[in-house]
């Protein structure tokens, strides 16, 4: 019997699967978030699973992987393709390679186009395959930039997705209109850009005129992903704060999400770094926050160690992590950034003081 779970990073529209082994209870994780490290680690406790491996479909440009982090965490190891360049993993992946876990394995099916080292795993019944980007839902990765190639992604696709049983579910790396999951068939029949009768030449003019900005993550993702994730200034985060369900970013920021700060308001003091004409303007402010301008801030920090975890709150979120360093280096160690800021807490329609519709 097979574990399975499928797991999204809203920011980045990435799903992450983990996938056990339910005698041994060995296990594998797919395209970890390194944002998500904390939520993927409390799941497998709660399932009582080991995770031998951390795999990556290829390395990314829109987010940052969690496998330095599920290393650290979890003595598991990080598997990257070959092909991908990548020096960081503890076993480089080729074509026709088997990764087991307990009673099950995944073969590894080399997938190029989107990048060099884009890789399918495919479940060893081939019940379910993890395409990455390089097919998604009606869909397929972008292939101009990080050495794509249309033709090659092309060929790819029909090789080594669609000779595969037409039963077979297919999981894509990202969905960005909230589908999961899709199958061989669906895929070989609909899919507008590699289904039906569409020729590789097709394919290419479609692929070659999409017109995309590039990912706004890429220039910091990209490195950090050839390093597997390992953050420049490494920590072992061993003094992780237990507060409240924060997510630790890869810039080093703790991040808390805006519907447990509505439910624990009492519990916090929430700080507002905005100038003050920010704070009484059109997106009003969160009830019973404290306005103190971000250039206020270092010399007010000793007045508002009360005893409570604070929460920095700015517009978008950019100042208040500003605001949570700078709490950080006035001793408060009980401190996290609001993630979004006033525009994700008004999007969510929590209340607000002044402000306007």
């Amino acid at each position: 019997m097979l574990i399975f779970r499928q797991l999204i990073d809203s920011r980045s529209s990435t799903y992450t699967y983990l996938l056990g082994c339910a005698s041994t209870r060995a296990a594998v994780l797919i395209d970890p978030v390194f944002e998500q490290a904390r939520r993927d680690a409390a799941l497998i406790e709660e399932l009582d699973l080991s995770l031998l491996y951390t795999l990556e479909t290829h390395v990314h440009a829109d987010h940052v992987t969690g496998a330095w982090l599920a290393k650290q965490r979890m003595d598991s190891e990080i598997l990257v393709a070959k092909a991908s360049g990548a020096t960081c993993a503890d076993r480089l992946l080729e074509h026709g390679d088997r990764i087991e876990f307990g009673t099950r394995y995944l073969s590894v099916r080399s997938t190029p186009g989107h990048t060099n080292g884009c890789m399918t795993f495919v479940l060893d019944d081939e019940s379910m395959a993890f395409t990455g980007d390089c097919l998604l839902i009606r869909g397929a990765g972008r292939t101009d930039f990080q050495e794509g190639d249309a033709a090659t992604a092309y060929r790819s696709v029909h090789s080594q997705i669609f000779s595969l049983p037409a039963t077979c579910l297919l999981y894509p790396g990202h969905d960005y209109r909230g589908l999961t999951v899709t199958s061989v068939a669906e895929e070989r029949a609909f899919n507008p850009r590699l289904g039906g009768e569409l020729s590789e030449s097709d394919f290419k003019g479609y692929m070659d005129n999409l017109g995309l900005a590039h990912p706004k993550q890429m220039d910091v993702a990209v490195p950090a992903n050839m390093r597997c994730g390992r953050p420049e200034s490494a920590e072992a985060l061993a003094d992780e704060p237990d507060w409240a369900p924060l997510n630790y970013t890869f810039a080093g920021i703790w991040e808390i999400q805006p519907d447990w700060v509505e439910e624990h308001a009492n519990d916090v003091t929430i700080v507002d770094v905005r100038e003050t004409d920010e704070f009484d303007g059109p997106l009003g402010h969160i009830p019973g926050s404290i306005n103190v301008p971000l250039c206020d801030l270092e010399a007010r920090a000793p007045d508002l160690g009360d005893g409570k975890p604070v929460v920095t709150v700015c517009r978008a979120g950019g100042r208040s992590a500003r605001g949570l360093q700078i709490l950080k280096a006035a001793g408060i160690e009980q401190a996290a950034n609001l993630a979004g800021g006033m525009l994700r807490w008004r999007a969510m329609q929590f209340p607000v003081d002044g402000g306007t519709d």
